[in-house]
Order: C-alpha cells, then structure tokens, then sequence
C-alpha cells in the first residue's frame, strides 16, 4: 500500500463528493517540529511539514505547534470537518527538568494527632537536582484539618507563600487515597486564588506519602509552564474550528485529554520516545521484539512483548516516583556519532560524541567533490574529551567520520531509507583512517559498526534479561532518521529479523497521531476481593472512555501483586476510527504461511488448534537436538493469529482450547487443577488468556486462583451468550 503525501483538490472533492477524514499527530522534538496528517481509513500519509522548533518564541512551542497544524492542513486542502483526531507530543515537561525551568512549590500538609506529626516528615522533600546546580525547591505548611477553621489557615498559607515567590501547590494528607475530600479541597482553594494546585490523590491512588508527595511536587513544579502552552494550543484549535478535542501524548504510549494535562503533566514526560513506540506497535504492528529509535545522537531502546510495551516507574533527579512510563533506554550511538582514536590514529570506539556536538558536518553528506585532499586530524568536542577523527580537505572544509558514513560504506542504508547517500564521498573520507589503520576503507567502516553493536546488544541483552524475552522468537524495528544506519548490522550479527518502519523518520509523529488512549489506576488492596478488582476495572474502563475512547475497543488488563499489596487496572481503548479494521482477510493458508515463517519451518508443520472466527490458535512441534543426537528437546510452539496476518500472542507448550463463553470459567478451572505446581514457596497456578473476537485478555498477573476466577466472570458478563473464546493456559515458566 502506497503511503506516499498525496492530496485531494476541491474539485475533486465536488465532482466525487470525497470525504476525507484525517487524523493529526505533531511532535515537538529538540530541534524540530514535525506534523503529519493520515487517513483514517487507509493510514496513508496525506501530508507532513517540518518545521524549527519555536523554543525561543514569545508563546514558546506552542508557536511551532500552531504553525504546523495550519501548515499540514492548508498544504494538503484539508478542512477543518475533515479532523476527526488531533494530538500532539511534546518535551516541554522533560526539558523543563532537565535544565531545571520548574517552579517553586508550596506544600500543603494536613493531618492531625500523632500521624499529622509523621506526615510533616514524609512531606519534607529534600531538593531534587534537575541539572548541574539546579535544583527543584519545596516549602513546607502544616494545617490542622481537625479544627473547623482549617480552611482559613490553608488560604492563609497560600498567600504566604505565593507573596515569597512560590508558583505552584500540592496538597498532601496521609490517607488522601481512601478519603480525597481534604485534599481536594485545598486544591480547590487555590483555583479561587487563581494558583496551580495538585493533589497527591491525584498522581497515584497508592499507599506510601512520601513517594506520593515527591511525585506531586514534580507535577506541580511544571505546571505553570504547561497550563500556558495548553492554553495557546487549545486556542489555536478554536481558532481553525476543529471540534475534534485536542489529544497530548502520555509517557506510557497513550493519549489523554487537556483537562487530564491541566491535572497532571507530569504524565508528559518523557513522551517524545514513547510516540516512537506507539507508532511502531500501531503501524508496524510489532508483537515480541525491540524498536530502536535512533537519532544522531543517541538510540532509544524499548522492548515490546505480547504486543504490550513494558512499563515501569520513572525516576527524576535519582528519585523514584509513581509514574508509570515506558522503559526505555538510551544509549550513546546514533547517526552522528564520531569515532574515537588513540595517539596514533587508529579506532578504539565509536561515540558518544556526535558530529553536532563537534560543530562539525558529517561527511556521508557531503559531496564527492567536497572531499578534496582528505588528510586525517583529530578533534576534542569537549576539552575533557578523548580525540575523535575527522578530516581537513585541501579546500580548507573539515567533516566529522560518522556512522552514518560507516553503514552507508558497509551497505547497510538502502537508497529507499532516509539516511542514504552515494558512498563515494564517504570511501573518500574514510581512506585516510583505514589507511592508519592498515586496512581497506570497507573493513574500517565495519569495525566502528561492531563498536556501535556491541553497546547497543549490551543494552539489548540486559532488557530481554529481564523480561525474559526470547531474542529468537524476536523482530527488531528502526525507527528515526537513522533507524538504518544502526540496526540492519545488529541484526545481521545476531540473527534476529529486523525491518525498518515504513516513514521511519516521522514514526514518532506518526505514533502521535494513532495513539490509543491508556489509563492506569493502581491502589495498595490487601488480598483483593471481586468488589476490588470490579471497582478498580471499571474505574480504569471509566476513564478511557470519558477521554474519547470507542466502547466495545476498551481492553482492561488486571494485575496484583500479593507482595506489595499492589492492584493495578491498566485500560486501553481506541478512539472510534482507530478501533476498525483494515487490510484485507487472509486465509488459513496465508496464516499458516505467516507463522510457519515466524517459526522458521515448513508450512505442512502448522495446524490450527483453535478459531474464533477471527483469530486462529496454530501450533507446531518442534524438535532440537542436544549432545550429538543422543536427546532431543521437543516444543510445541503456539501462535495466536489474527485474520490480517498479525501475530498477537506467542508461547511455548501451552493448552489450548475451545470454548463457548458458558463453559470459559470450567475450563480455567480444568487447567488450574491439571496446571497447578505445588512446591515449597507454594502453589504457582499458570498464566491464562483469553482469545474473544479481536481482544487477547492477559490474566497473566493475577497469581491467586480464587481472584482469577472472579475476574474472569467479571470480563464473562460483557460478552453474547454464542461467544466463542479461545482459552490459553501457559505454565509460568513459560511466559
């Protein structure tokens, strides 16, 4: 399918009576702004513009913000009825923090008796080093709330602090989770004084004071910037008559609201690499494996399996924090990064510096003719930094060698991605240095490959490690304007499949505008009851439905975790369009063909267990020979497969079975019984899934047979009677 910009002119408009319904995504990055506006019923890419982001404007990014939307929509005719989704990521809140730009913060604590003394401490934070010297800066007033002029004393203090300096507030009480009102009453005495407030009920429902006001002071401490980009965003909206509500990127992949930024931006941070990853999910449609999302700096590292990104609380300044948000990490190689040589001019690394950093060019885009005379020098981007090579040409220019000169020599950047150039004035450039070190231009350019995957497969190694993720069974997708300069060599090295994303260098822009919108409630519940877990279930679902989401895409995943006392209702849904389907259906012999290739085997292996009418469960033995023949390791290798040809779940010798939404309780039950290890640190009942229509519902995180019984009959009344579900039964050691 063709995803190349196209437009559709009036005339065509008239004559066909075209109706062309577009979604919006924009993606405030560091250097620049990017919009691009897809069809909603093909994903094919209408339109993008590229724009200088506007950090130093009077309205600041929302300038740049502006400027593009009305760009995408003149540049491609598109009106304002035609929108029927519009959001937008940003950095904002992550650079605020990293250089500090926060406001001081004023701390509301209530309480009374013994436990109001302790909460004075647990709400003392300490200052938060942001950067170098800077630093986020809180003050504390203790209110009484057991005498009845507790609110008079709470405005008092507000005043007090905002006549010293202090632009924003948190109201902080001990056990505000199970009764809000105290708390959300200060707050809404600040609103009257036209002050930014946030209560720490609001950032978590979780026990623990101290970690709930720390994550409150950081919201609260970006507040004020955000509010005045909102604003001007929102206007801006108004303004070109959209009614479609504006949408802001969150830091765990999904979308949310204004009204939920206005509460909570500090679910903004670190949003820029999680569009990256939303886009790789919904457009490329990633089950198990890697994205790598490479810039000329750096590359982000996040890990996908059972099609969900992995999620885990985010630290700020060395602290932690209950924010959930994607876990991704960074690592010192990207497009730009130089190589590092010793006195006597030969290689020993490959970044972290980049050719920006160096002020320098890089040389794979320079011209043939540029590179005139080359001779080898050195240059220390930092005073403190080791030398890195580049070259002086005879006509006074000088270029930094790059990775990205090295896998274009190599032959790794195809002339269809965004990174490609002629190689002839990168060999040119490369001659001297492979010269110094006595080999051909060619094995030079793979050496620094081999430095640049060696940090990179460090990092990769180390996430699959934890998530006990399978590199076998894995895909790697690049993303980013350098997503082919970085991982065709590393999948090459380890075997792994890899592809680069369709429009790699605007995925983040385009995960942007096909974000689903997402919501976690956590709550510390001791041995949940069917009231807890259908309370929590409903208060997640509740809410991504009041963001926009389409009812019957709504997906809510439960989680508890008995050594914390952790409940956790994680909902996802899609807004309207993004709930449809698209392609065309495939047969059971297409599907077939897909997982045989998955598997790596012969199509006649593959049979199908299971089928819903819209998703299959196949299955295939697989045999492995261990200690010269003498034994063999036999796996019964299990793939759920939707009808356009996407794996959506992938496991080793599960059970699988078909059943009738009556019987779906019975037969968990069976395989709780037949399933069950029994051993000294007690029973380990197997991870369950359930297959109905397009949904894969993981009860993998529930670990208590009577609380999983009770979800599942919970999740069992939404469905018709004729339902049919595949039900998927998994030991834990194999999940």
């Amino acid at each position: 399918m063709s995803r190349q910009p196209c437009a559709l002119n009036q005339q065509s408009r008239k004559v066909f009576g075209a109706s062309m319904k577009v979604r919006i995504g924009i993606d405030v990055g560091g250097t620049f702004t990017d919009a691009v506006a897809i069809d909603d019923q093909t994903y094919e890419i209408r339109g993008t513009v590229k724009i200088p982001t506007t950090h130093t404007a009077k309205g600041g990014v929302a300038e740049g913000i502006i400027q593009a939307l009305h760009r995408v929509m003149s540049e491609n005719d598109i009106h304002p009825e035609d929108v029927v989704f519009i959001a937008h990521g940003t950095t904002q809140s992550t650079n605020a923090l990293l250089e500090g730009d926060v406001a001081d913060v004023g701390v509301l604590t209530l309480g009374s008796g013994l436990q109001g003394l302790k909460s004075k401490g647990d709400t003392a934070i300490p200052p938060i080093e942001l950067a170098k010297n800077k630093f986020l800066h809180s003050r504390n007033a203790y209110i009484d709330d057991s005498r009845p002029d507790w609110e008079n004393r709470a405005a008092e203090a507000v005043d007090a602090f905002s006549r010293e300096g202090i632009g924003s507030f948190v109201a902080a009480e001990a056990f505000s989770v199970d009764d809000p009102a105290n708390e959300n009453r200060a707050v809404e005495l600040c609103a009257q004084k036209q002050v930014p407030a946030t209560a720490t009920n609001d950032v978590s429902k979780l026990y623990g004071l101290k970690i709930r006001t720390r994550t409150a002071v950081i919201n609260a401490s970006i507040m004020p910037r955000m509010l005045e980009t909102a604003l001007m965003t929102e206007q801006s909206i108004r303004d070109a008559r959209i009614e479609s509500q504006l949408m802001i990127m969150r830091c765990d992949g999904g979308v949310m609201t204004m009204n939920e930024v206005r509460k909570r931006p500090i679910l903004t941070i670190l949003s820029g690499p999680a569009a990256g990853v939303a886009g790789a999910l919904m457009y490329e449609k990633l089950t198990d494996g890697f994205f790598f999302e490479v810039g000329g700096t750096s590359t982000d590292i996040s890990c996908v399996r059972d099609g969900k990104v992995m999620i885990r609380y985010a630290e700020v300044g060395g602290h932690k924090t209950y924010l959930n948000s994607l876990d991704i990490h960074t690592v010192g190689i990207g497009g730009g990064s130089m190589i590092a040589v010793d006195a006597n001019g030969r290689m020993t690394d490959v970044g972290p510096r980049s050719a920006h950093i160096a002020n320098l060019d890089y040389e794979a885009y320079a011209s043939a003719d540029d590179i005139a005379g080359p001779s080898l020098s050195v240059v220390r981007p930092k005073p403190t930094d080791s030398p890195y090579a580049c070259i002086e040409c005879g006509n006074g220019k000088k270029f930094a060698l790059t990775l990205s000169g090295a896998a274009i020599i190599a032959g790794y950047v195809g002339a269809r991605e965004y990174a490609y150039a002629d190689s002839a004035a990168s060999r040119k450039a490369w001659a001297p240095l492979a010269e110094k070190m006595g080999c051909t231009v060619e094995e030079a350019a793979r050496k620094a490959l081999g430095f640049a995957a060696a940090k990179v497969m460090a990092a990769v190694r180390e996430i699959a490690a934890s998530y006990r993720l399978n590199l076998g069974q894995s895909a790697f997708v690049g993303g980013g304007g350098g997503g082919a300069v970085v991982v065709p060599f590393i999948a090459e090295q380890t075997g792994v499949p890899f592809k680069i994303a369709q429009n790699a260098q605007i995925i983040s822009t385009i995960g942007v505008a096909l974000a689903m919108i997402r919501e976690t409630v956590e709550r510390t519940v001791p041995d949940p009851t069917e009231q807890d877990i259908a309370s929590i279930r409903h208060e997640a679902a509740a809410k991504v439905l009041e963001n926009g989401a389409e009812a019957s895409s709504v997906e809510v995943t439960i989680e508890i975790d008995p050594q914390k006392n952790l409940l956790r209702a994680v909902a996802v849904g899609a807004t309207e369009i993004r709930s449809k389907t698209l392609g065309e259906k495939l047969d059971e012999n297409q599907q077939k063909k897909i997982v045989a290739e998955n598997l790596d085997v012969d199509e006649s292996l593959v049979y199908t267990v299971a089928d819903n009418g819209v998703m299959k469960a196949m299955s295939c033995r697989l045999e492995k020979k261990r200690f010269s023949g003498l034994f063999k390791k036999v796996t019964n290798a299990l793939r759920i497969i939707d009808d356009e040809g996407v794996i959506r779940l992938k496991k080793n010798n599960a059970q699988v079975r078909l059943a009738p939404i009556g019987d779906v309780e019975a037969t968990v039950l069976r395989y709780l019984e037949t399933m069950t290890r029994y051993d000294d640190g007690g029973d380990s009942i197997p991870g369950i899934y359930l297959v109905a229509g397009r949904k894969v519902l993981d009860f993998t995180g529930v670990l208590e047979r009577r609380q999983l019984l009770s979800l599942i009959g919970i999740e069992c009344r939404d469905y018709p009677a004729e339902e049919k579900v595949i039900v998927v039964s998994v030991f834990r050691d194999q999940l």
